[in-house]
C-alpha cells in the first residue's frame, strides 16, 4: 500500500518550537510526529512513502536517513523552492505516487489518531474518486454531505460563503450534514489527471468540492465520507 505524508508545513502553530526545527520533528512523550507516522503506516502494512519537505528539510531528510527510512521504501518530494500547500504538494507528488496505478492514502503528519488505516484502505472501492476523514469536531470550516455521505460542497460557517457558488446547493444547504475534514484521506489515480490540470499551488479541499461539484451534475457523486468521531 502506498501512502504521502505532508510535512512541509511552517508549523506556526507550534512556535517557538519550530523556529529551530520542522513540526513533522515536534516531539511527542520522545518520539518525533513523523517517526510515529511512518511506524503506524509500517505495521498496518504500508510498503511505500512520499514525504514532502520545505520548512528546515535537511532535517527531515537527515532524519529519514538516520533511520534507514524504517525499512521502507520512502521518496522525497521537494518543495523547498516554495511551499505547494495541500493539492499543489499532491500534485507535485504525483509522478512518485500513482506509478503503480494503486489509490494512496494522504495523512497529514500532525494528525494522531487510532484510526485502522489498512481497514479504511480496504472500505475504498475501485470506483470511489477518494475517501475522506470527517469528524464532528466545532470548526468555521466544514464539508457539506448528503445524507448518504456524499460530498457536494463547502463552507465557512463564520462568514456564510459556501462553495461552489451555487444557487441550489445554497437552497438545500440546511438539508446538508457538516463534518471537518480530518487530514487524512484516499485518493485514487482515475484523479490523477484532475489534479494536473490544476496551478502549482492550490488546496486540497479546494479540489474536492470542485471535483465533487463537477461529479454530481453527469452522475452520482463517487466521493465517500468516512465518518469519525
Amino acid at each position: 500500500m502506498n501512502a504521502m505524508i505532508f510535512a512541509a508545513g511552517l508549523g506556526t502553530r507550534l512556535k517557538p518550537l519550530t523556529d529551530t526545527m520542522p513540526k513533522a520533528l515536534v516531539p511527542i512523550e520522545g518520539k518525533p510526529l513523523l517517526q510515529i507516522l511512518i511506524e503506524k503506516l509500517r505495521e498496518e502494512g504500508f510498503t511505500r512513502l512520499v514525504v514532502n519537505v520545505h520548512h528546515f528539510a535537511d532535517q527531515i531528510i537527515d532524519f529519514l536517513h538516520a533511520h534507514q527510512n524504517f525499512g521502507l521504501q520512502i521518496s522525497i518530494s521537494d518543495e523547498r523552492s516554495g511551499l505547494l500547500d495541500t493539492g499543489g504538494g499532491l500534485r507535485k507528488a504525483a509522478p512518485l505516487l500513482f506509478a503503480d496505478g494503486e489509490p494512496v492514502l494522504v495523512h497529514n503528519v500532525d494528525i494522531l489518531s487510532n484510526l485502522d488505516l489498512k481497514s479504511l484502505m480496504m472500505q475504498h472501492r475501485p470506483q470511489d474518486d477518494a475517501t475522506v476523514v470527517v469528524s464532528s469536531r466545532r470548526t468555521k470550516r466544514y464539508f457539506l454531505f448528503d445524507t448518504d455521505m456524499r460530498l457536494h460542497g463547502w463552507t465557512n460557517i463564520e462568514t456564510g460563503e459556501v462553495r461552489p457558488d451555487d444557487r441550489e446547493l445554497r437552497l438545500h444547504k440546511a438539508d446538508m450534514q457538516l463534518f471537518a475534514f480530518a487530514g487524512i484521506h484516499i485518493i485514487s489515480p482515475q484523479l490523477h489527471q484532475a489534479l494536473m490540470q490544476y496551478p502549482d499551488r492550490f488546496s486540497i479541499t479546494q479540489f474536492y468540492w470542485e471535483q465533487a461539484s463537477e461529479r454530481l451534475r453527469p452522475t452520482e457523486i463517487t466521493l465517500d465520507g468516512c465518518r469519525k468521531n
